[in-house]
């Protein structure tokens, strides 16, 4: 379920921060011998609400790092944070992985793994409590991820899209 009020953004206006979730070193096996190649998968944002993800593939780790940011950049969406951390409970699924995102207190910090932590710290969430359960494989955790911060809605846009008054979002 794809959230309609996705704000995609143009790279060229923001200055964004890197991060190298995964690394896959890949074994391709021919006549002449070992072929040896690299996959980056890796998460970009300015830890104000937008974040991407790209993945990048090469022959040098660097190169496939650099694919990766420029992947990342391409596939930016904006995520609506609330003091800090998320506006609500939230999962998210992509193919086997599945993410629960829960609001936390301040002072709390990231609760996460890995790959998880990486997204939702470049999207600039400080205090949040969050459980991966099926699949580990971080190109799906990631996916997962940003699935369900795609799903957030602040409570300006559900009472735009409800036409109400934002009173009578947490009224009735």
């Amino acid at each position: 379920m794809q959230n309609l009020n996705v704000k995609r953004v143009k790279s060229s206006e923001i200055e964004f921060k890197d991060r190298l979730v995964s690394i896959q070193r890949v074994t391709k096996v021919t006549k002449g011998g070992r072929t040896f190649s690299f996959s980056a998968i890796v998460v970009v944002g300015n830890e104000k609400g937008v974040v991407g993800y790209g993945l990048g593939k090469a022959k040098e780790v660097t190169a496939a790092i650099s694919k990766g940011i420029d992947d990342a950049k391409k596939n930016l969406i904006r995520v609506p944070i609330k003091n800090g951390t998320v506006p609500h409970e939230q999962e998210g699924k992509y193919s086997g992985a599945l993410v629960f995102l829960k609001p936390a207190a301040p002072g709390t910090g990231v609760i996460a793994g890995g790959a998880m932590r990486a997204v939702l710290e470049s999207v600039g969430v400080r205090d949040v409590l969050a459980k991966s359960k099926g699949s580990s494989n971080p190109h799906s955790v990631v996916k997962a991820t940003i699935n369900a911060l795609l799903q957030m809605r602040d409570s300006n846009t559900v009472a735009q899209l409800r036409g109400v008054t934002l009173e009578n979002v947490f009224n009735g």
